[in-house]
């Protein structure tokens, strides 16, 4: 009795590796929004799910919803909130399933007019391997934040506090450059947000790898510049050594002419100069009229000899 059920239970776990072997078989299918997942409302959106060729079947389902379809393509004209959600899809081949896909979160935008702001903290030109923070407002008590870089395939999602969120980018490189928007929305009600904020444009100041690139061009251009300047040349007749000697003494003569005609030039306009300073006329010169200087005056020795050396002037005689 033994055996029998030892043998059942081999066959048993190889059937189940078997049938495990055939599901791992079929890779699971890719879902996505076209143009984007961020849906304005009242704009179109396609949602496709892409599987392998030759596919028996399709599901297409919303998530929390129950409602599905069995196609690989769903067309929206007009963007409501309703359809607004989690999505995914699946396929079967004969009586297989595929793995589900990964969710498609499909986002109407604009249900909030009030836009939040963004601004980037130090500044939006960074260079290499600088760091940057990327700066989300609201005005309004909402409590989660997206940040949404155009080009990329989904948001970042941030939720540090009310009024704003703070999204840091360390050691920037030239992938980080780019149109960067941000979205204000409740916990609440996750697939319905706000109009996105006014773009800010990130701009990596310098970009190493594109500089390079650059540089290598401007030297295979100029290589091939001179490359070509060299065939235009063999194709005349090669100058000499003795020519070549005598464009140098040309160019010398030249010069040496030319400091000739600056010095002459120096000279006649010091003799123009100097001989118009003696054409012009002296000026009249008044000459002083001499007149006799007036007497000095007399001293008290000259006073004293003609009174006779008396004071006064005047002699009194002694009477006998």
């Amino acid at each position: 009795m033994a055996a029998p059920l030892s043998a059942l239970l081999c066959l048993g776990l190889c059937l189940g590796q078997v049938v495990e072997a055939q599901h791992g078989l079929l890779p699971k299918p890719s879902l996505q929004a076209l143009p984007s997942s961020l849906v304005p409302l009242r704009t179109p959106v396609t949602i496709r799910c892409q599987g392998p060729p030759d596919v028996d079947l399709y599901r297409l389902e919303k998530l929390r919803s129950g409602h599905y379809q069995d196609q690989s393509v769903l067309f929206i004209p007009s963007m409501e909130e309703r359809l607004a959600g989690c999505y995914r899809c699946s396929y079967q081949n004969g009586s297989l399933w595929s793995p589900p896909s990964d969710r498609l979160e499909l986002v109407a935008t604009g249900v909030y007019l009030n836009k939040p702001s963004i601004s980037a903290q130090p500044s939006p030109a960074v260079s290499p391997g600088g760091e940057v923070t990327l700066q989300c407002r609201s005005q309004f008590g909402f409590d989660q934040f997206a940040l949404y870089k155009e080009g990329d395939a989904g948001p970042q999602k941030g939720s540090e506090k009310q009024y704003g969120a703070d999204f840091p980018i360390t050691a920037v490189t030239a992938a980080h450059s780019g149109t960067y928007r941000c979205y204000s929305f409740s916990s609440k009600l996750p697939y319905l947000w706000s109009a996105p904020s006014d773009p800010l444009e990130l701009v990596v100041t310098e970009f190493p790898e594109a500089s390079r690139k650059w540089s290598i061009s401007l030297v295979n251009k100029s290589s091939t510049i001179k490359s070509s300047r060299t065939i235009t040349i063999s194709a005349k007749r090669p100058e000499s050594p003795t020519g070549l000697a005598q464009q140098h003494y040309t160019k010398g003569n030249l010069v040496r002419i030319c400091i000739g005609v600056v010095i002459l030039i120096l000279l006649v306009g010091l003799l123009a100069e100097d001989w118009h300073s003696r054409k012009k006329p002296l000026p009249y010169r008044v000459r002083p009229i001499r007149r006799p200087l007036p007497p000095l005056p007399q001293t008290q020795r000259q006073h004293s000899h003609q009174d006779g050396g008396r004071p006064g002037g005047h002699n009194h005689g002694r009477h006998n």
